[in-house]
């Protein structure tokens, strides 16, 4: 029996896969490693319980950091097998995974790996993503079709999102617990979770994308207020046929792939979440979609907006915190 990847050489992926996007950067995941098996679990005290009471979305940014750690191994020469949700007696233990020698590293395996690090949540209004009807075949190719669909939210339907993402705004208006748990993890970082100020966009940036979640503001305008700031981004869906833990994780993971595959091509992204928290936004997302299809979570896809700069990197947990090795006990 060959043997498998390093203590390194997992850290290593470990880490990268750490880039993954979570719901407010809350970062629900933790690995433990044996040597043998690297092991997922989701971490439900990380769970933000008013915005996500039944931890739909933790386990969607659980699969989101499976689908990067599987990026990150392929590009250091392993081939990862998974098997989900292996003990019954504890749901929270997502994924077994297993290795075996790559023949080869191809340069895509590499690419995507390199993706996680440039990727970020853009909250910017977006241009007309370039080359769109070239690049959505080669995206579609690249998903796993069997567990998940995507699909896109036709442009003169992007109103009506707005209005599903104001109706979500009303039902909050009055929610304490919502608005002190988003207060709570924006704007500021405590020990390496939420969303820092620097991520946060100002006032007027925030009205120019009328389907994105209402955060905090940051304070000062930015940008030319001459310029057609207007949002013309593609909106995708992600859904499943059912609301299973299963069909979560296979969200996050197809989540993933979106990502990585828009970051290769050029595009920036910002997945959606708030239109698929409460049932009457969530409806009214599958009814635009025409589907019978659950809508699990959206993204928009788009030109970068120009900056002067690239934004600092949100921060991480650190690795101690998220790996574990199981033969120390740790």
């Amino acid at each position: 029996m060959s043997a498998g990847p390093s203590g390194s050489t997992i850290a290593d992926a470990v880490r990268l896969a750490a880039r993954a996007p979570s719901l407010h950067n809350s970062q629900p995941w933790r690995w433990q490693s044996d040597g043998e098996v690297l092991r997922l679990f989701a971490v439900p005290e990380r769970m933000l319980t008013t915005t996500d009471p039944g931890g739909r979305q933790m386990l969607i940014s659980c699969g989101a950091t499976l689908d990067h750690l599987r990026a990150a191994m392929a590009a250091a020469g392993w081939r990862p097998s998974v098997a989900r949700f292996p003990d019954p007696n504890n749901r929270t233990h997502l994924a077994d995974i297993t290795f075996e020698r790559s023949p080869m590293v191809t340069d895509a395996d590499r690419a995507r790996a390199e993706a996680i690090d440039r990727r970020y949540t853009d909250r910017l209004p977006f241009g007309p993503p370039p080359g769109w009807p070239e690049f959505e075949p080669v995206l579609r190719s690249a998903i796993d079709s069997a567990d998940t669909t995507v699909e896109i939210v036709p442009a003169e339907s992007h109103p009506a999102l707005a209005d599903a993402t104001r109706l979500t705004g009303a039902r909050r208006r009055y929610d304490s617990n919502y608005h002190a748990e988003l207060h709570w993890w924006t704007g500021h970082v405590i020990g390496g979770t939420g969303v820092p100020k620097t991520s946060l966009v100002s006032p007027r940036e925030h009205e120019q994308v009328d389907i994105g979640r209402r955060f905090p503001t940051a304070s000062p305008d930015t940008g030319n207020p001459g310029e057609d700031s207007s949002d013309h981004a593609v909106v995708l869906v992600v859904s499943t046929a059912g609301d299973s833990p299963a069909e979560h994780v296979r969200s996050g993971e197809t989540l993933s792939v979106v990502l990585l595959e828009s970051t290769l091509a050029g595009y920036a992204t910002c997945p959606l979440t708030h239109l698929t928290e409460l049932p009457d936004s969530r409806r009214a997302v599958r009814q635009l979609i025409d589907s019978h299809q659950l809508p699990q979570i959206l993204v928009r896809v788009g030109a970068p907006p120009h900056r002067d700069r690239p934004p600092e990197s949100t921060p991480r947990l650190p690795l101690t915190e998220i790996l574990s090795d199981a033969r120390s006990g740790d």
